[in-house]
């Protein structure tokens, strides 16, 4: 994996600040850990304020290492180690990564990269001309029977050709991404097979009803009574 750096200076704010509402949870959610382990919260943190300004800003970690009586650098090195942490600007709109781990790559995942370069720029990690849209390449996104796939957001759209990946990017940069449904985009069930089951299709039989219980035998004269 390549090194992971904070963006430069020249496209970092100068402070950070939760919201109202998720200032309210990042204090709930802190409040879970027992009393001195509340540096375990750093992750949900670092996330919540990911989905909230869009991408990890140094302001952020300095934020979120203050509230959890952190080192900076304890932050950083959380929010550099894990790549689901974004460390530089991103599509406002969408940030695509597309799987291109073996199946995927088997399955197509080359047309999805070569798509994302048409669409949004021609290299990662990079906005498109009105900053709304933006893609990388990631490893394993955790639906290999579904190859090829893309992650947008907390999402997968599964299933995908070419085509349909542009009608989805289409989408988000319309704003009206909502009105994609995630997971298969070729109509399959969740990961099931696309052709139907193949297997323990045979229709159960019926159960035969169970015996009704023999009466109890009488007691005969050699039986103890209980006392």
């Amino acid at each position: 994996m390549s090194v992971r750096r904070l963006a430069d200076d020249a496209v970092q704010p100068a402070k950070f600040a939760f919201s109202k509402e998720n200032g309210a949870w990042a204090k709930k959610r802190i409040g879970l850990y027992p009393k001195g382990r509340q540096q375990s919260a750093v992750i949900p943190l670092l996330m919540r304020g990911q989905d909230q300004d869009g991408w990890v800003t140094r302001a952020m970690i300095e934020k979120i290492a203050d509230m959890l009586s952190m080192p900076y650098i304890r932050v950083l090195e959380v929010a550099t180690f894990y790549t689901q942490f974004q460390l530089q600007p991103v599509g406002t709109r969408a940030h695509v990564q597309v799987c291109g781990t073996t199946p995927c790559m088997l399955r197509g995942a080359e047309d999805l990269r070569s798509v994302c370069q048409k669409k949004i720029h021609a290299d990662a990690h990079h906005t498109n001309e009105g900053g709304t849209l933006s893609w990388e390449e990631v490893e394993c996104a955790g639906a290999c029977v579904n190859a090829p796939m893309v992650t947008i957001g907390h999402d997968t759209y599964e299933d995908l050709t070419p085509e349909r990946l542009e009608e989805i990017i289409n989408a988000f940069e319309a704003g009206e991404g909502d009105t994609i449904q995630p997971g298969p985009q070729n109509g399959r069930t969740f990961s099931a097979a696309i052709t139907g089951p193949t297997s323990l299709t045979d229709v159960p039989m019926k159960r035969k009803p169970r015996a009704a219980s023999a009466k109890k035998s009488a007691p005969t004269k050699n039986s103890v009574k209980g006392g």
